[in-house]
């Protein structure tokens, strides 16, 4: 008869998928091959499949008649002389495999083991170890365990593997392309998916975890969470593109921001990149999917605290530091139909762009040539003799290859005949503005003039998601900005994927072969901030208008816009603050609004909410304070405190001026 747990090791082989090379050479081992390690060291993060792979070598070690001694990390004495009676037949009985799962639960032994306990082995035998961390440097480097250690990080499954896994669990076909994207290869969550089974979705065609399965897998790959602020850490890195310790400190101004990021850093399932943390994928989504069903409001509310930081940031961040926030910013919203049909945030193509180089100037009228012909490539040569810094040149991130370049032209008014002559594209953008709202005197517009990536030429990618956040954030900080424009040759398809966000202006430029589609948008008339809204709000309506055309959300960012440009009178004069109500009576708008602003700001003082906010705005704003960090330190605060005086400063002042805007002065 079968014993049980024959009939247990039987049912894993059958399951198990992949990891052939690491077991390939365990076998090795087993059989004796004098040039196979001694020990082996399995990591990786939580959930990647370490205790299934100590598992299936224990059976296969079992099978060979080796003696086993099964141990778990988690529940080890933290006496050495306990963990030696515990693994007595590893010193004394040859040929025997020792296993420790969990090693992470006692890395305090690391040291006294590989310098104490595993140089006393008996003949023949063999040790493994799975844990989270990966061992201490010393070991991996010391050339007398060179040849014996082998280490092995184990990776998420290939998509082979993993429809393996899915096909051997009965998931119905249509459910599985979902399953995988939830997943993203890792072993814990494929298998917690096979488990629960197609039966799991009822009537459901789109595969979705239960609350049972989201808990266990959460479990295993994050572990025990010290405490609520440590829970509320997880929640910012679950949502947010990328984790910095400023943006934990701006979004859990309350927290110890340092300690907190300490720890998320050092979690088994983090990589760490120049932008800050960036969780493993399935890490990310079972943390998301886990606080949309256990606090969807919680869910909601972070959500917005980041979008309020990433919008604070395209206002007020250093320039080198704006380019990727609308990027961050979509991230958040990037199950929105409206994201979905125009943003892609897929790794596979990972690209960094940089200026345009001299040298790079071949590569990239080969690549203009090549998808859009001679004719637009001497126009690209044209533009990059008349404006190269518009020029961004893309880079595969995994091997330098230059594989796309963009250019972002910034045309002032009255147009250089020069270029209507030469570049019909320029010129029929022009001349939509000289038929519906002509660009005045100190305005420009922006072009995103070429969009070259010939592997995925204007599709949906990262060089699009990449230059689109940069002209939103040019936009944003541009002074005199009129027009924003895009072109696409395949003008119909692009009408649908822009709609809502940009008009099709009709106009269809021609350039040799192909002609292009002209999109706008007039920034006089919607800010880049309520313009943003609109691809986050949850009804993709654009809120009612005040009674100058403003519409509130319109109005807030005219206020904050003002107030970074209060001290300078030419920006202040090209704030859209000047064209709203409030200044529509003024003699001198600039100088009185100036002194209005300056007046609201001394007036919630008294409010005894806003005795604090007045005094951060003062610093940030008013004082000469060069950057909002300076401020804090001004008033002796930390900085998550003081954004949290700016922001609610801002709540109070803002609401303060829409009452006027709408009624008059009091």
């Amino acid at each position: 008869m079968v014993s049980v747990g024959e009939r247990l090791s039987r049912a894993r082989t059958r399951a198990f998928v992949g990891r052939d090379e690491e077991l390939g050479r365990f076998e090795q081992a087993l059989a004796g091959d004098p040039q196979a390690p001694f020990a082996f060291y399995v990591c990786g993060p939580g959930g990647i499949g370490k205790s299934t792979l100590l598992r299936c070598m224990a059976d296969r070690a079992r099978a060979a008649g080796r003696l086993l001694v099964e141990l778990d990390g988690r529940f080890v004495s933290r006496d050495p002389a306990e963990f030696e009676r515990a693994a007595g037949p590893f010193l004394d009985v040859a040929g025997t495999v020792l296993f420790v799962d969990s090693f992470e639960h006692s890395q305090w032994l690391e040291s006294w083991l590989w310098q104490h306990f595993l140089p006393r082995a008996a003949d023949g035998t063999l040790v493994v170890l799975g844990g989270r961390q990966t061992p201490q440097p010393q070991w991996t480097s010391d050339p007398a365990w060179s040849g014996l250690l082998h280490v092995t990080e184990l990776q998420p499954f290939s998509e082979e593997q993993a429809r393996s896994l899915l096909a051997a669990a009965r998931i119905r076909p249509e459910l599985r392309d979902r399953v995988l994207r939830f997943a993203a290869g890792n072993p814990l969550a494929l298998s917690l998916a096979a488990a629960a089974g197609s039966t799991g979705c009822g009537s459901e065609t789109i595969w979705a975890p239960s609350a049972d399965v989201l808990r266990t897998l959460l479990a295993g790959l994050i572990g025990d969470v010290p405490s609520a602020a440590h829970r509320r850490a997880l929640e910012v890195v679950a949502q947010a593109h990328s984790t910095s310790e400023e943006l934990l400190t701006a979004v859990l101004p309350e927290e110890d921001a340092h300690l907190l990021f300490s720890w998320l850093r050092d979690l088994p399932f983090m990589e760490s990149t120049h932008r800050g943390l960036h969780p493993h994928d399935a890490a990310r989504e079972t943390l998301a999917a886990d606080l949309r069903w256990r606090a969807p409001h919680a869910f909601a509310s972070m959500r917005q605290r980041l979008a309020e930081e990433y919008l604070r940031l395209l206002r007020e961040a250093p320039e080198e530091r704006v380019w990727t926030v609308t990027d961050d910013l979509f991230h958040l919203f990037r199950e929105r139909e409206i994201l979905a049909r125009l943003r892609t945030w897929s790794r596979e193509d990972e690209v960094h762009d940089r200026p345009l180089h001299p040298d790079d100037l071949d590569a990239v009228l080969r690549m203009a040539e090549e998808t859009e012909g001679s004719a637009s490539a001497e126009l690209v040569r044209y533009w990059a003799e008349r404006q190269p810094q518009a020029f961004s040149v893309y880079r595969l991130v995994s091997t330098g290859r230059i594989v796309a370049f963009t250019t972002r032209l910034a045309l002032p008014a009255p147009p250089d005949p020069q270029d209507l002559a030469t570049d019909p594209v320029v010129a029929a953008a022009w001349e939509h503005t000289d038929a519906t709202a002509p660009v005045g005197p100190g305005e420009h517009i922006g072009i995103s003039r070429f969009t070259i990536y010939p592997e995925r030429y204007q599709v949906p990618s990262r060089v699009i998601d990449l230059s689109s956040s940069r002209a939103q954030a040019e936009s944003a900080r541009a002074r005199g900005r009129a027009y924003g424009f895009a072109v696409w040759r395949d003008a119909e398809t692009w009408a649908e994927r822009v709609k809502g966000t940009l008009d099709d202006t009709g106009a269809r430029p021609r350039v040799g072969e192909h002609t292009y589609g002209l999109f706008c948008i007039d920034w006089r008339q919607v800010s880049v901030e309520a313009w943003l809204g609109r691809f986050i709000s949850a009804t993709g309506a654009p809120a009612a208008p005040g009674p100058s055309g403003f519409s509130r959300t319109a109005f807030d960012q005219a206020v904050r816009e003002a107030l970074t440009h209060w001290r300078d009178s030419a920006a202040f004069a090209a704030c859209a603050l000047t064209r709203t109500r409030l200044a529509a009576d003024l003699a001198d708008p600039v100088g009185e609004l100036r002194a209005l602003l300056r007046q609201a700001v001394d007036d919630l003082a008294g409010d005894p909410r806003g005795v604090r906010a007045r005094e951060a705005l003062t610093a940030g704003y008013f004082s000469g304070a060069p950057t909002q960090e300076a401020a804090a330190r001004r008033l002796s605060l930390p900085y998550g405190t003081y954004r949290r005086h700016v922001r609610q400063g801002l709540d109070l002042l803002c609401e303060a001026l829409w009452q006027q805007e709408l009624h008059g002065p009091r």
